[in-house]
């Protein structure tokens, strides 16, 4: 990992290297201040049209992204040269996605509640999410604590909606 502030590339970059253009989510890794944050936005937006169109769509939708989510983080982050550049942003869309299926309810307020949840969970990174970012490597490692604060953040809406809704 290098000690210097990783490298922005140009959107010139993407459009030339489709890896790299699914990697940092279509452009919305490029945002100068949260990158993963603005990933997750418009990975909630381009999400929510597919799940309320069709919920077992949706889910082959997500399996294909998780599954060809090492692979598509691994490869940008190699292209980079950092081990999970800020931004790359490929897994915070497959961590709102699995956040958004499994919502009690589909509607603004779970939807808000899943992107703050997810975030704030991302960001914090509690154990055992912070020790997983920093021992596992490659793709996987990328995706990996984004999955697992998708976990986190579906417990606190499920435990919210059971306990208080």
């Amino acid at each position: 990992m290098s000690k210097n502030k990783p490298r922005i590339p140009k959107f010139s970059e993407l459009l030339h290297n489709p890896m790299l253009m699914l990697g940092f989510g279509f452009g919305s890794g490029l945002s100068p201040k949260g990158p993963g944050t603005a990933g997750t936005l418009l990975g909630l937006l381009l999400f929510l049209p597919i799940l309320l169109w069709s919920e077992w769509f949706a889910w082959l939708v997500f399996a294909l992204a998780l599954f060809l989510g090492s692979h598509i983080c691994g490869k940008s982050s190699e292209y980079m040269q950092v081990h999970d550049h800020g931004g790359i942003v490929w897994d915070e869309f497959v961590g709102i996605w699995l956040v958004l299926l499994v919502l009690p309810e589909q509607n603004w307020q779970y939807w808000f509640a899943a992107f703050v949840a997810f975030r704030v969970f991302d960001i914090w990174k509690p154990w055992p999410i912070k020790s997983v970012d920093e021992q596992v490597s490659g793709g996987f490692g990328i995706m990996l604590d984004d999955v697992l604060a998708a976990f986190y953040a579906i417990a606190v809406i499920w435990l919210a909606y059971v306990f208080i809704a």
